[in-house]
């Protein structure tokens, strides 16, 4: 079957696919929602053992070794981290017997690591991951990969000298939302995309970056002369244990959660990225001496492809928001919209605007154009996709990607090219809101064009 003739098969079939597989009644527009079930049937190679490495073990990747450490096989020889209190923990939760060091090219040189987690912060990340696929180590990074777009081709090239396996750590691409929702809009359930939107909302201190500073996070247990890469201050517990808050070391809302929603939009619908990008917002309620803002909104236009039609993107993100913790991606089509999450899909259908539109039907009384109709038989306006339970999570099948490449030779989504292409926008957003401009992207070629 040609790509043309298969296409228009697949959405001829997808509206029935969205709205009544794995179902036999057809309900009336009213009535609830239609629910379905996801799951995956995928194997888990785990004969081969794999020993990690962990680089930065804050929050995040001593969370990303848990998620690790859940497969078979797997296990954990080393930890790196340049706080000693860190250190002392990993070790309490992993064993004493970790090799420790506070120099991620310690660790690297070690041959009892075959691959390695790195949860550092953002200006950390692209050299490290240079280095570790240098050293002959498969890399697992967090995102975004990248502090600064001009980083990335030195990476991309690196891993592709290096033939290791190289994932970033946007665990959503490998969710069964994510998986689901691909299908479903390939398929047509929703019509032809042309708006998507993200937003992200928080209103704790702890989710607005105001993390605790330990009692012991001084000068003589942090490794301060190894954090700045580029010297500039003195000891700061603040810019040590709350690097989020300052652009020398993260990189502000877009950098740490935009970049999630654009990895989720890309899977989904194979696209390269936006070729125009502008931002606003603004530092309305954390004024604690961070230098990134709390409220961030972003516009992307992403033009028409072989891949995907012409459709606009809308980023929100708001640290002072009073419904707090809401987040949601969702595609709009010509025949209705996906709300998409990593555990649950659900597709809503536009109604007949020809005959459930009051103002149209009233327009037609008027002009004696109204006639009674037979009522029609009509399928659900919604259908809910949702994760079976016992479903592991999207961090647990993002690691399973990544172990299944490393053990069969394979590769995965996430790969340093789809990295790039996802945080690229993310980044170039920080640069629109700081000055004040228009941003223009090449996606393809992955190079800034203004």
């Amino acid at each position: 079957m040609s790509q043309k003739n298969r296409r228009s098969f697949l959405q001829q079939m997808g509206l029935a696919g969205a709205a009544m597989i794995a179902g036999k009644s057809v309900l009336a527009a009213d009535a609830p929602a239609i629910h379905h079930p996801l799951h995956r049937m995928m194997p888990m190679p785990d004969d081969q053992p794999i020993r990690m490495g962990l680089i930065g073990a804050g929050g995040m990747g001593t969370e990303d070794m848990k998620s690790a450490l859940q497969h078979a096989n797997v296990t954990i020889t080393a930890v790196c981290d340049l706080y000693k209190g860190r250190i002392d923990a990993a070790k309490q939760r992993w064993g004493q017997n970790l090799f420790a060091t506070n120099d991620y090219k310690e660790l690297l040189k070690r041959s009892d690591v075959d691959a390695v987690i790195i949860g550092t912060p953002d200006h950390w990340h692209q050299p490290i991951s240079i280095a570790a696929l240098e050293a002959g180590k498969h890399v697992y990074c967090e995102k975004p990969m990248l502090h600064k777009v001009s980083e990335g081709w030195a990476l991309v090239n690196a891993w592709k000298k290096s033939g290791k396996v190289y994932q970033v750590g946007s665990q959503g691409v490998s969710s069964l939302g994510n998986e689901k929702a691909k299908e479903l809009l390939a398929a047509g359930a929703i019509g032809e995309l042309n708006y998507a939107e993200g937003f992200w909302a928080r209103m704790s201190p702890e989710g607005a970056w105001q993390y605790k500073i330990p009692a012991d996070g001084n000068a003589q247990t942090v490794a301060w002369d190894k954090y700045e890469i580029n010297k500039k201050h003195a000891f700061d517990p603040l810019r040590f244990f709350r690097w989020r808050n300052y652009l020398d070391y993260g990189t502000g809302m877009s950098g740490d959660l935009f970049v999630h929603l654009f990895s989720s939009l890309h899977f989904i619908t194979n696209s390269m990225g936006p070729t125009k990008i502008a931002a606003m917002g603004g530092l309305r309620y954390w004024k604690d001496g961070r230098d990134v803002p709390d409220v961030l909104l972003g516009m992307f236009d992403y033009p028409a492809t072989q891949a995907h039609p012409g459709f606009d993107l809308s980023l929100r993100c708001n640290f002072v928001d009073g419904t707090s913790g809401t987040t949601y991606l969702r595609l709009n089509g010509s025949k209705g919209s996906m709300d998409v999450e990593w555990e649950k899909v659900t597709v809503r259908l536009n109604a007949d605007a020809g005959t459930n539109d009051p103002f149209l039907k009233a327009k037609a009384a008027e002009q004696g154009m109204a006639k009674e109709e037979r009522k029609k038989m009509l399928p659900p306006r919604e259908t809910v996709y949702k994760a079976e339970d016992g479903y592991k999570g999207a961090h647990y099948d993002h690691f399973g990607n990544f172990f299944r490449a490393i053990r069969t030779g394979g590769t995965v989504a996430e790969d340093p090219v789809f990295g790039f292409r996802a945080c690229a926008p993310a980044l170039l957003c920080n640069d629109s809101y700081f000055e004040k401009k228009y941003v223009l992207w090449d996606p393809e070629n992955m190079k800034v064009l203004s």
